[in-house]
Parts: C-alpha cells; structure tokens; sequence
C-alpha cells in the first residue's frame, strides 16, 4: 500500500512540475509576443534568450505587465534590470 501511495504522490509531483513549467512557458511567450509587436523584437535577440532564462513566473508576469505600458524596448530593458 506504502508503494501505490508513494507512487500516486510522485505522479502527482511530476504533475504538477509539468503544470508549472507550462505556465512558466506560456508567460514567456506572452511577453515575448507584446515585445514583438510593440517594439519589433526578435526572435534572435539577446534579450528574447534572456527572458527565456527567467524561471519566477510571478517575474514574468510583472515584465508582461511593464512590456505593455512602457513606452520604448530601453525602458523595458530598466525594468528588466531592476
């Protein structure tokens, strides 16, 4: 019974695991998608790569949030930095 029940919370870890890295990979691309249409970026920028290393999904919300009222890529990048 010990087995089935550790089992059943290491399926459930892992669950939940793939829930958050997906969340996680959502977001990004949420904020990559309004940096690209605002201010152009691209796909092979450095700063694209930079994001995709941000792995505190509260951040990148806050990011999402500063990507949509900033008024240029620089004042992002401030926000980013701080």
């Amino acid at each position: 019974m010990d087995a089935i029940m550790s089992e059943s919370s290491f399926a459930q870890y892992i669950r939940q695991q793939g829930i958050e890295q997906g969340v996680r990979e959502r977001a990004i691309e949420n904020l990559l998608d309004v940096l690209e249409i605002r201010f152009d970026l691209d796909e092979s920028d450095p700063l694209s790569a930079r994001i995709a290393t941000i792995n505190d999904v509260q951040r990148l919300k806050q990011l999402h949030r500063a990507a949509i009222q900033v008024s240029s890529l620089e004042a992002f990048q401030q926000v980013l930095d701080a």
